[in-house]
């Protein structure tokens, strides 16, 4: 345990570190059309600068623990944080996609283990007594980190150019390098651990995880935009996820030493529920933070600067409510009863979401169920984790939390396809629906589009010009109502997913009498 200037000082890198990390998901995402221009590419190439990462990120996490047993977590941290800061480097001066997307890749494997790591250095600089404040640092990154990456993102690209969106790491990465040297160090398990012989390491679990989510994650990435499995290479690589999946599981519950110990589900019921929750949870945070900005901007016409400046106020929010939730738990509030108050908080969000969706909407009328969204997330990310690791010690609490973390990550990317998904079908089938009602022979259709004719000849068109224009107009009207319709539909569907969640609370098990999550050695 640290104290003093050093414990803040250890607080502050891992937590930027952390930051760094997530904000990386989705910082590139307002800066894809300039990338697109500035290097000749086009929407699918550009698409795999998202992909690329994500794929890296979710190999990495569940091995985290391993790397870290096996070079000593120290080591391996500052590794992660230089190849991320290099990488980041690298990004911002490509010169072609395909350079761009193989150094985002090299930015999410030193990415990957930034999140995972920082969490288990976390818990070690704080005393038992203050482990859910530690986790409640963590939180805060994990819960603002994606939020705010489109707001930094917007600011950049406005205001300089999209290399920046890298560069901006290159600072930071350097300071915390400089700080893990200094002040991070090893935990006393992991300076006596013995690396395991290279013979002895887990070679089949390491490709199968690779093969299996590796190609899920691309599946997930990639499927929207090669219109899912009209696709030959997205059927191949579904093929590989699952064939990878099954083997991957199969060969953890056999080996002696498995890379991923997955038998540390089937000893805690607890972290079994926490692992699909995690999924949830990581579900609603990406889902969300991906539906509301293209709302907003497609329809409102707001710029990326602005929606994120809307999220903002909200992550904060979940940010100052950490350590609450964490003093809430240190006093023996059970997570069994602050979870379901989070799960239907969501709900209430996701349904006041969809009553708030119209094409007059404004600023104002989204900040109050946003900032509800933050409160609800500071209920749910700090208890589904404490609550997942209660009772677990030793290198299973290493592996428990790396499997949460790669299937939070998961969740974020099945939520985010299944969205995009359903926007786009989803659309496409209300249109018909409201177009099927809409006829030239309906009198109210007649006298919208004889207004509408009358209204473009009185600007100096034609009366053809003028009926061609009025046509065009009622189209893109009942375009905007769909697509109104379909985001408020979408906004339901993602607070089902957190009401649905609720019956589980029923099997979640309270801490016997006593009972303590010892993460000291976890990674």
């Amino acid at each position: 345990m640290e104290t003093g200037f050093t414990k803040w000082i250890i607080v502050i890198t891992v937590v930027m570190c952390c930051l760094l990390e997530l904000i990386d998901t989705s910082i590139v995402n307002v800066a894809l059309t300039q990338m697109m221009g500035n290097l000749s590419a086009t929407q699918q190439e550009v698409s795999w600068v998202v992909a690329s990462y994500g794929i890296a990120n979710v190999i990495v996490i569940p091995m985290t623990g391993f790397l870290a047993e096996q070079f000593g977590r120290k080591n391996y941290y500052l590794f992660s944080v230089i190849l991320f800061t290099v990488a980041s480097m690298l990004c911002g001066q490509s010169t072609n996609i395909w350079e761009l997307v193989a150094f985002r890749f090299i930015q999410g494997i030193g990415g990957g283990a930034l999140m995972a790591t920082s969490q288990a250095i976390l818990i070690d600089t704080f005393p038992p007594k203050q482990l859910a404040l530690g986790q409640a640092l963590f939180g805060m990154g994990v819960i603002i980190g994606p939020t705010i990456g489109p707001t930094l993102g917007g600011y950049i690209v406005d205001n300089y150019d999209w290399p920046w969106i890298f560069y901006v790491n290159v600072p930071v990465g350097i300071l915390a390098s400089i700080f893990t040297v200094l002040f991070i160090r090893d935990p006393e398990r992991i300076r006596n651990a013995i690396p395991r012989p290279l013979r002895e390491i887990d070679w089949a679990g390491i490709f199968l995880l690779i093969l299996g989510v590796g190609s899920l994650q691309l599946v997930l990435e990639q499927g929207e935009t090669e219109d899912w499995f009209e696709s030959l290479y997205i059927n191949f690589f579904t093929l590989m996820a699952v064939v990878g999946m099954v083997g991957f599981i199969w060969r953890e519950l056999t080996a002696e030493q498995p890379i991923v110990d997955l038998r540390v589900l089937t000893r805690s019921r607890n972290l079994a529920i926490g692992a699909f929750l995690s999924f949830i949870l990581g579900f609603g945070l990406f889902a969300s933070v991906f539906v509301f900005p293209i709302f907003c901007q497609r329809i409102l016409g707001f710029t990326a600067e602005q929606t994120g400046y809307l999220l903002l106020p909200g992550a904060l929010l979940s940010g100052f409510m950490m350590p609450v939730v964490g003093k809430m738990i240190q006093g023996g509030v059970p997570q069994k009863y602050i979870l379901p108050v989070g799960f239907t908080i969501f709900f209430i969000f996701s349904y006041w979401m969809s009553t708030q969706i119209s094409p007059t909407a404004g600023e104002s009328d989204f900040f109050w169920p946003l900032i509800l969204r933050g409160f609800g997330l500071a209920l749910l990310f700090l208890p589904i984790t404490t609550m997942s690791l209660s009772g677990i010690s030793g290198k299973d609490a290493g592996q428990a939390a790396g499997l949460t973390g790669m299937i939070r990550q998961l969740g974020g990317s099945f939520g985010v396809a299944l969205v995009g998904t359903y926007l786009e079908r989803s659309i496409a089938q209300n249109r018909e629906g409201i177009s099927a009602n809409v006829s030239l022979y309906d009198p109210e259709t007649q006298q919208r589009l004889q207004g509408l004719t009358a209204s473009f000849m009185s600007k100096g068109a034609s009366f053809l010009d003028a009926q061609q224009q009025a046509y065009a107009a009622l189209g893109g009207m009942i375009m905007k109502q769909t697509s109104i319709i379909t985001y408020a539909q979408t906004f339901l569907m993602i607070g089902a997913f957190f009401l649905l969640c609720l019956p589980l609370m029923l099997l979640v098990q309270r801490p016997k009498p006593g009972e303590k999550v010892d993460l000291n050695a976890a990674h």
